[in-house]
């Protein structure tokens, strides 16, 4: 108990500067006597700390200490201030006082600059207790139970050993071991529809990591888009990937995964797209068209 309120004896005269002895007895709920007791202790074991009596006196830290001891830079510092910042709002914890402690330790300021919500619209917050469950799980190496909704229109219930959270094209996804098919799937987070964290752990295995030159693989899709569909065109590709035409047509070319997905994805577009190539995608958006026809006049 000592220990630990010796630590934040030192953070708080690292974040204000200074207290005096009966500030710090009221902020840590002991008396002004043991108070200076742990002055005592900190100062013999070779921290500089000091008390300086008078009307602006109080209990300091050398001025310079941190610096002094410090292994990072200045850069790094703050490096890592802005990493830890990104951290503690995917926690989603308020409370949460590492950001506040290493801001003190490192003697710079924590920048507020990054905002994130994790929840959709209209969402109460499942989202975020959502990904706050899965986080502690990959950290703790717990298994899930998860009631997922696949691309099919089936919805299962799979035991699954999270590995990875990863953030890609405007959608989380979850990389984990599927204990029914025994290999590693991707489940997009969205498509969870219940999540239950588990009691039993499992241990890591090493898998090959993914590399981006499997995308190569994926057929090359070519597009023309209307000048109007300009603002959907920059929300879905790259500007690397688009080239606008004399006459305001964008053309975007990517490489994108075969699938139902990919269909769903041309026809969310209507009338506004036209497809170049490959041609049989051309063919299967005619298909698809004929049953929507169908469809309504029936």
């Amino acid at each position: 108990m000592q220990e630990s309120r010796l630590f934040k004896i030192v953070y708080y005269l690292l974040d204000r500067g200074q207290a005096t002895a009966p500030e710090l007895a009221e902020r840590f709920e002991v008396s002004v006597r043991t108070i200076y007791r742990d002055i005592d202790a900190l100062s013999a074991a070779g921290i500089p700390i000091y008390a300086e009596a008078g009307r602006n006196g109080g209990i300091r830290l050398m001025h310079d200490f941190v610096l002094d001891h410090a292994v990072l830079s200045g850069e790094e510092k703050r490096e890592i201030l802005a990493a830890l910042q990104s951290i503690n709002i995917t926690r989603n914890i308020a409370e949460s006082q590492t950001l506040q402690k290493l801001s003190a330790l490192f003697a710079l300021p924590s920048e507020n600059w990054l905002e994130i919500d994790f929840s959709r619209w209209g969402n109460q917050g499942f989202d975020k207790e959502k990904f706050e469950l899965l986080k502690t799980a990959v950290i703790h190496c717990r298994q899930i139970r998860i009631r997922y909704a696949g691309s099919d229109g089936t919805e299962r219930e799979r035991t699954v050993q999270p590995y990875r959270l990863v953030y890609r094209s405007k959608a989380w996804y979850l990389k984990a071991f599927c204990m029914e098919k025994q290999e590693m799937r991707t489940f997009k987070l969205n498509r969870i529809l219940e999540l239950a964290l588990l009691e039993e752990s499992f241990v890591r295995r090493n898998f090959p990591e993914e590399s981006e030159d499997d995308e190569g693989n994926y057929p090359l899709v070519t597009l023309r888009f209307p000048k109007e569909m300009a603002y959907r065109v920059y929300d879905e590709f790259d500007g690397s990937q688009i080239e606008r035409q004399e006459n305001g047509d964008l053309i975007a070319a990517a490489r994108m995964p075969e699938g139902a997905w990919l269909i769903s994805f041309l026809l969310s577009f209507g009338t506004q797209v036209e497809i170049l190539s490959p041609a049989y995608l051309r063919e299967e958006i005619v298909r698809q068209a004929e049953k929507i026809v169908e469809k309504y006049k029936a």
